[in-house]
């Protein structure tokens, strides 16, 4: 026997939701249904029109109504026919209505004037403001409805409050700290975090806590945004992914509903990993001057209270961002928000040896020696050497072969760092002539003086980013301090281009124009930045900000001072380039042989040209 099931009770609508439906339908009828099936049509005409044809006796009747004066007259073909015209302050109007003859069987025109009735104050407030307000309403929600319920619960409806954050459940996500290279100390620290989630109960017994919040900070490409998926990777929790942009709304409290709104999701999900990306959209000092963001400091504060609110022991781990710390707010930093702060330096000598050994096991490859592609690419991101790695695969598969070399990898770093090669560029042969000696200017002075990067390959082949030619010079080690003599050097090597076209055709080219932009900031942070003049001694002439985004300089002196910074500046530069011109004017005999064989080849190695060079006395 079935039991009995007893049927769900029938779901009724909202009564009032029926009856503001109803008026709707019946005004939309009114207005545009009804008049479609108006057989009688009125044609609009002009009042003098109208005084005409009651003076030729073709008016039948007439009605004045709301302005307006509805008549009703012989047209040409002899059928009446209903007309329309605008009311004018006539006072003759009733004199000439009474005195017209008409068609009719009495031969008077019939007229009469409607006078309107007026409705209510009260009863229009309601039909011009609230009734309209309640329909909007009624139909927004009844829309919004609608939308979640096709969506489903789990659907991604934007709605005000909704944080629109990106989340990845535990299994989803796939990196862990093996894809991570060249950050073993930034690694070394989150490990710690990773244990807590793992483990969190011997933390607890000592009464330690875990960090609220980690402040990733590096120069763009250094891997921030990929060290945090490895920690939720390492960790096997789910990752809440957000731009700090994304906060940021054009309404006052939509960006603060959305901090809300990811800190509920993530403390239900606990323990898990919420990272916002460029924090410094949301993060940046407020300020108290007029003209500030109110939204963006509403969702800062909004921020800084979802961070002091939720409870660290339930494993929910905040990782951040930013290219910019020196922007951020100070309560933003203090212990208790953002406990640690995650230095994602560019990668050392061994660091990116490690980098390419990432990448390099994603493409087929053959012995490649990672040493010469590493000390070629100093000063390179991460991003930027997976970017030579995909070059290389490129150029491997353009050149019909099936593994990744050395050769490879050598032509892409140049083709990142200097562009691809413009085979359609031709020279004249003076052109190639001028651009032969500065180069072997830049690597005759170079080997010529002590502290300085052996010359690993000269070429004088065109390239997209607009170089007749380069100097490819290349550190056998690591370089992390720079006496004032390796600096000084380095100066007088950027001289040595411009010192051969002055030494061999008595002339000078625009081609040194990015060794004088080089030399004159090198020149400039001696003096201003690294007390390396003895006029200033150890003073600070000049500040540094953004200092991972290329760095903005800003002198600290006064304009007696600044004027004078450039007369130092001139001094440097100056003692530099007869430094390289007295170089090349005692080896002139070696610059004249390499720039020949140059010429010939395009592209020379370092070792041909030490060949060149021979067994002479460096100058230092």
């Amino acid at each position: 026997m079935k039991p009995e099931t007893q049927s769900p009770a029938p779901r009724h609508g909202n009564p009032f939701a029926g009856i503001l439906w109803g008026i709707l339908i019946v005004l939309l009828l009114n207005g545009l249904v009804f008049p479609m099936f108006n057989p009688r049509r009125i044609s609009t005409t002009d009042y003098g029109t109208f005084i005409e044809r009651v003076d030729s006796g073709l008016v039948r009747e007439v009605m004045i109504k709301n302005g307006q004066i509805y008549f009703s007259a012989l047209n040409a073909e002899g059928k009446t026919a209903a007309y329309q015209t605008g009311a004018i302050d006539d006072p003759r109007l009733v004199d000439r209505l009474l005195e017209a003859q008409s068609p009719n069987e009495n031969g008077k025109i019939a007229f009469t004037r409607i006078v309107p009735r007026e409705n209510s104050p009260i009863l229009n407030f309601l039909l011009m403001w609230i009734l309209p307000g309640l329909i909007f309403y009624m139909l927004w929600r009844q829309a919004s409805r609608s939308l979640q319920a096709r969506m489903g619960s789990g659907g991604n409806v934007l709605s005000f409050g909704n944080s629109g954050a990106k989340i990845y459940a535990d299994s989803d996500v796939k990196t862990t700290f093996s894809d991570v290279a060249g950050q073993d100390e930034a690694k070394e620290a989150l490990t710690e975090i990773v244990d807590f989630l793992h483990a969190p109960a011997k933390y607890a017994e000592i009464g330690a806590s875990l960090p609220k919040g980690a402040l990733l900070v590096g120069p763009p490409g250094t891997g921030k945004t990929l060290i945090a998926r490895a920690v939720a990777g390492e960790a096997k929790v789910p990752f809440f992914a957000m731009s700090g942009s994304e906060f940021v709304q054009m309404f006052v409290g939509m960006g603060a509903a959305k901090v809300r709104d990811l800190f509920r999701q993530a403390n239900e999900k606990a323990p898990c990993i919420i990272f916002i990306d460029e924090i410094d959209a949301i993060g940046k000092r407020r300020d108290t001057a007029i003209g500030g963001n109110d939204e963006r400091e509403q969702t800062l504060n909004q921020l800084l209270t979802e961070m002091d609110g939720f409870d660290g022991r339930k494993g929910v781990v905040i990782l951040a961002a930013t290219n910019r710390p020196e922007s951020l707010d100070k309560a933003l930093l203090r212990p208790g928000r953002f406990d640690r702060r995650i230095q994602m330096e560019l990668p050392d000598l061994e660091g990116r040896k490690a980098i390419l050994r990432v990448h390099l096991s994603k493409v087929k490859h053959e012995a490649v020696d990672l040493a010469i592609v590493a000390q070629a690419t100093a000063g390179s991101s991460g991003a930027e050497l997976a970017n030579i790695v995909n070059e290389a695969a490129l150029r491997a598969v353009r050149q019909g072969r099936r593994k990744v070399t050395t050769a490879d990898l050598e032509e892409s770093v140049e083709t990142v760092m200097a562009g691809a090669q413009k085979k359609n560029k031709v020279l004249s042969a003076e052109e190639k002539r001028i651009v032969a000696y500065h180069e072997i200017g830049h690597a005759l002075v170079a080997v010529m003086q002590t502290a300085s990067a052996p010359v690993h390959k000269i070429t004088i082949i065109p390239r997209t980013s607009g170089a007749l030619g380069y100097t490819m010079q290349v550190d056998e080690g690591e370089q992390v301090l720079l006496s004032r003599e390796n600096l000084f050097n380095r100066i007088a090597t950027l001289a040595g281009g411009r010192s051969a076209e002055e030494l061999v055709f008595g002339s000078i080219t625009t081609g040194a124009s990015n060794d004088i932009e080089q030399a004159t900031r090198l020149a400039r942070a001696m003096v201003t930045r690294f007390g390396m003049s003895e006029k200033y001694d150890m003073m600070g002439l000049e500040t540094v900000s953004n200092a991972y985004l290329g760095g903005d300089n800003a002198l600290t002196c006064s304009s007696e001072t600044a004027a004078d910074i450039d007369r130092e500046v001139l001094r440097i530069v100056r003692e530099a380039h007869d430094k390289a011109r007295g170089i090349l004017t005692a080896h002139r005999d070696i610059l004249d042989r390499a720039a020949s064989f140059l010429m010939e080849r395009e592209t020379i190695s370092g070792e041909e040209f030490m060949a060149i060079v021979g067994n002479r006395d460096i100058v230092g």
